[in-house]
């Protein structure tokens, strides 16, 4: 009966497997009660998203106004 130490190139693939399968996962840690994103956020793409207006009802104060444009228009043709 052969031991492991008997077979180090099983030992070895052994221990690179771990290694690698613990340095390329991504997962979140918690350090110090903080929740830390993994490491592939670095290369992640960005999705952008542009701000809008900050004053919400912009449509509704240009319909008012092209609303009350459009009635002196027509108290001035009368």
């Amino acid at each position: 009966m052969k031991t492991i130490e008997g077979r180090p190139g099983i030992l070895l693939t052994l221990v690179a497997a771990l290694a690698s399968s613990a340095l390329l996962t991504g997962c979140q840690t918690t350090i110090g009660g903080q929740t830390l994103p993994s490491p592939d956020f670095l290369t992640d793409d960005v999705q952008y998203f542009p701000s809008g207006p900050e004053f919400k009802l912009t449509n509704q104060v240009q319909a008012a106004q092209k609303q009350a444009a459009e009635k002196k228009k027509l108290e001035q043709g009368f």
